[in-house]
């Protein structure tokens, strides 16, 4: 699967953890529907939930992608979504993928070379009813929750969004790239 990030146009933070002045973005439970139409964002949702389920631990994503840039972000959110399509986040986090192995040695990205990436998304305690579905949704900002990064492989928060340039994000899904979210799934 395939999405285009510009820097130029971040997909916006619309609760969850925010950053910012509740007037900017509120925290929180937010509707995600405005995010989740952008072509900058791909969205995978699972089939109705059989049965009533508790999420209680950490979550995490692990990603096989790929992108046209030395270096760039991923950003993981997961939502429910309940019967009336009504999407709502639970948790969300963030990889600068210069920062994949180590904090204090950035490495940056072969553009074109596929690499697994772990997004930490945290804890969630949450009651999940049957009819609703899992959503998960990928994509290369939560602007201004996280500072857009400009894909340039420059120096973050020095270099001017001048400079900012488009990439191409690919995230594979195979037998040979097992892309997937893990959930502390618990029954009721």
């Amino acid at each position: 699967d395939i999405f285009v990030y510009d820097p130029g146009v971040p997909i916006p933070s619309m609760g969850g953890h925010s950053c910012c002045f509740d007037t900017i973005t509120p925290m929180g439970p937010a509707d995600q529907h405005q995010a989740e139409v952008s072509r900058m964002i791909l969205v995978y949702t699972s089939e109705p939930l059989a049965d009533d389920i508790e999420l209680l631990g950490d979550v995490s994503v692990t990603l096989h992608a790929a992108s046209t840039a030395a270096d760039t972000d991923f950003t993981a959110r997961l939502c429910v979504v309940d019967p009336d399509g009504r999407s709502v986040n639970l948790q969300e986090g963030i990889l600068r993928a210069r920062y994949r192995h180590s904090l204090s040695e950035p490495e940056p990205l072969v553009p074109g070379e596929v690499y697994e990436l772990r997004i930490d998304l945290g804890p969630v305690g949450a009651h999940v009813p049957a009819g609703s579905r899992l959503r998960l949704d990928i994509s290369s900002s939560d602007f201004p929750q996280w500072d857009r990064n400009l894909n340039t492989g420059g120096t973050p928060l020095q270099d001017s969004a001048l400079v900012a340039a488009p990439a191409t994000q690919t995230v594979l899904h195979d037998a040979d790239h097992p892309t997937r979210i893990t959930l502390p799934v618990r029954r009721p």
